[in-house]
């Protein structure tokens, strides 16, 4: 067993050391939190979305958004898109699975909000579906994903792809820089000394 944790943390030392490399993909850190400080201080919104762990990334990083991330602030206006049953039913059931978001994004969503979709394959069909609808809403787009960026990748604005083909590792990363994201969110729209 210490065999095997010690290889997933050294697995996840490479992945943090392989994102902390990649310039290009901080400068799109930074341009992703850039792009939901312009939403949120034109009193839009975000919505976020995935399917299984990534949902619960969602639920995660809107939770950070709306209650508080390192200090006491007012609430930042954002929904995960995966935690009302009632919605995720009826949906399901009237216009199927891969309508799950987009229905969401098409009835929430407003010109200037920004739409983040979670998949570490980038083929999510439900989450492909809501870019799509975000789009016709003149949505911004931000997609978290794996190395390959799948097919969702053509669809966002901004697509964070971690360097890695293993989805927990994908996984792990898309909570560091979700949580990285949030920081830099908050300290700008509620700065400190």
């Amino acid at each position: 067993m210490i065999n095997f944790i010690e290889k997933e943390l050294s697995k996840l030392a490479t992945l943090i050391a392989d994102i902390q490399a990649d310039k290009a993909l901080l400068n799109q850190v930074v341009e992703s939190a850039e792009t939901i400080v312009e939403t949120l201080r034109n009193d839009g919104k975000v919505l976020i979305a995935g399917n299984g762990g990534s949902a619960a990334d969602a639920q995660h990083i809107a939770g950070e958004f709306v209650s508080r991330f390192h200090y006491d602030r007012p609430g930042l206006a954002s929904i995960a898109l995966t935690t009302d049953t009632s919605i995720l039913t009826a949906i399901g059931n009237d216009y199927g699975y891969e309508r799950l978001f987009s229905r969401q994004v098409q009835a929430l969503g407003r010109k200037g909000d920004v739409f983040i979709g979670i998949s570490t394959s980038g083929n999510s069909a439900n989450v492909i579906e809501a870019f799509k609808e975000a789009q016709k809403q003149n949505l911004k787009t931000i997609g978290f994903t794996g190395s390959t960026g799948g097919k969702m990748a053509d669809l966002c604005d901004i697509t964070l792809r971690m360097p890695s083909k293993e989805t927990p590792k994908i996984q792990e990363g898309h909570i560091a820089i979700g949580h990285i994201i949030c920081g830099l969110v908050e300290a700008a729209m509620f700065p400190r000394d």
